[in-house]
């Protein structure tokens, strides 16, 4: 019988603080719809409100397409530091336990963080990682949530484990949300690329703590998500 492992850090400050941005809400229409309905019935000045809404509406498009870039500007570099998170938790705790999943996984990790830098690059979006070093983040949730998952992960291996299973459900959510959001095919290739290796990070974690007798359930994908892919062979990521 496996034994459900939890951690014991404050989920419900993780699931506000690790939101993905959300898309900004679309222009009212409706003082557009009052203003038709308030017209004339004189052909001119109907002409030139169909001529100002026509302008409206482009500039509305506009508007959206702006705000579509910049939120996924913020979420790809909100990504590129969360995967140094994963990586910065994972030497901290294979220095604590030596055990080779934390070390093997901390180097894709890296290499997880490197596709995020050549596609901020790329855009000219501003690398969010000033500073390179252990536990170091401009992101101030990030920062915090560093100090709490290494807490986390310090009363067993099995802890250790669990925040390792925790981290990559969160990555695999959070990528998947971003995935959903555009349809740039450079991002998609690299996110792709990210999220199936999380998908493998998880298969490693989980068979961990099975070895152990324990167990982990799902706190941001699906139970039906997670056990799909821990009960389907590791896969080959690009």
């Amino acid at each position: 019988m496996h034994l459900i492992h939890r951690l014991t850090i404050p989920w419900t400050l993780l699931l506000l603080l690790f939101a993905l941005p959300a898309c900004p809400p679309g222009d009212d229409d409706d003082s557009a719809d009052d203003d038709d309905s308030a017209a004339t019935d004189d052909d001119d000045d109907s002409s030139s409100g169909a001529d100002d809404d026509d302008i409206a509406d482009d500039d509305d498009i506009a508007d959206d397409d702006d705000s579509a870039q910049s939120s996924l500007e913020d979420d790809l570099s909100f990504t590129r530091e969360e995967e140094k998170l994963a990586r910065d938790v994972y030497v901290t705790l294979g220095d604590a336990y030596s055990l080779p999943v934390f070390g093997n996984i901390a180097v894709s990790e890296q290499s997880h963080m490197d596709a995020m830098l050549d596609l901020l690059v790329a855009r000219g979006i501003p690398d969010p990682v000033v500073d390179d070093s252990t536990g170091a983040f401009v992101n101030p949730v990030l920062d915090q949530l560093f100090d709490d998952l290494v807490l986390a992960g310090q009363p067993d291996v099995a802890s250790a484990l669990t925040v390792g299973a925790t981290i990559e459900d969160l990555d695999i959510r959070d990528i998947e949300a971003i995935a959903a959001s555009t349809s740039d095919p450079g991002v998609l290739q690299v996110l792709d690329s990210l999220v199936c290796g999380s998908r493998n990070h998880m298969r490693a974690f989980y068979g961990q703590l099975q070895n152990r007798g324990e167990t982990y359930l799902a706190q941001f994908i699906t139970e039906v998500e997670l056990q799909a892919i821990v009960t389907s062979p590791q896969e080959s990521c690009l």
